[in-house]
């Protein structure tokens, strides 16, 4: 029996448009003109019997329908999507999504993946570098992060622990870090915001700018830092090259976060051998 189903070309332009709020911008991502757009989701409205969009001013918004329809197509193109990727791979032979942030994956694991690839050269390995704020599943088979406490609970349960995180202030040497904690200024992560909240809570100290400086991304931060702009709180293993060659300092040492580092596996399928021969090669490079 054939599926009772609109075609997949109006369904693309119904959702291009709804995320875009119009059909020019979706029409260029899409790379089709202004008229073939229009036409798609008038192809869509005629099949469903109701309109999608209202005019709200020069553009259009999402009615009712439009947003319940949306909702479901986003998340139908998002697991095809994601479903054709994993399906190419694995034409091209065994490969592995891995998603973390970008600090993580540019100063720790990128330069310690060529030790990986010599004991597992067929392997394919591909990486999405992504904020704390934006990490999700996008078809990754791995999630790689300390800050979980935004992950769904079945996530958090699933995820298997890599290796012991700390966290410290560091800065440029020299730069005024009082006993009393008050700085010239304190430098955060957007997204990542608990981490100075934890390390007060676990040390009994506080560090309190006159003002404070937020970037979205971690190695945002310690350029700050480097730069003498302030104090920044980062994990150890970020930093180690900077502290051992005296661009950074960290005058009150690393506290230890109970979480950890943690590898939240795909819920919809298993995991591969490929996946946990990595997982044995991040525990073993992180430990070292």
């Amino acid at each position: 029996m054939a599926r009772a189903l609109p075609p997949l070309s109006a369904l693309k332009a119904f959702e291009a448009t709804a995320r875009l709020g119009s059909v020019t911008r979706a029409a260029a991502e899409l790379g089709r003109t202004h008229g073939a757009v229009s036409r798609q989701i008038r192809v869509l409205r005629d099949q469903l019997g109701a309109p999608l969009f209202d005019k709200a001013g020069t553009g259009l918004a999402l009615n009712a329908q439009g947003e319940a329809l949306r909702a479901v197509v986003a998340d139908a193109l998002d697991r095809l999507e994601q479903g054709w990727l994993r399906a190419r791979d694995a034409a091209s032979g065994p490969s592995l999504h891995v998603a973390c942030s970008a600090t993580f994956a540019t100063r720790w694991l990128a330069p310690r993946l060529a030790s990986f690839h010599r004991d597992h050269p067929k392997v394919k390995v591909r990486l999405s570098m992504t904020s704390a704020r934006e990490m999700r599943r996008e078809g990754a088979d791995l999630v790689i992060a300390w800050d979980r406490h935004s992950f769904p609970l079945e996530d958090q349960a699933r995820a298997i622990r890599l290796a012991d995180v700390a966290f410290g202030p560091v800065c440029a040497p020299g730069y005024d870090l009082p006993a009393g904690g008050q700085v010239g200024c304190r430098i955060a992560h957007d997204f990542t915001t608990t981490a100075w909240d934890q390390w007060s809570a676990l040390t009994g100290r506080t560090i309190i700018g006159a003002r404070e400086l937020t970037y979205p991304h971690t190695h945002l931060c310690i350029e700050a830092a480097l730069a003498g702009l302030g104090v920044a709180l980062v994990e150890r293993r970020l930093v180690a090259s900077d502290l051992a060659a005296g661009r950074l300092a960290a005058p009150l040492s690393f506290t230890p976060f109970e979480q950890g580092l943690a590898a939240a596996p795909a819920a919809e399928r298993p995991m591969s051998p490929t996946a946990l021969a990595f997982i044995d090669w991040l525990k073993a490079e992180l430990a070292a």
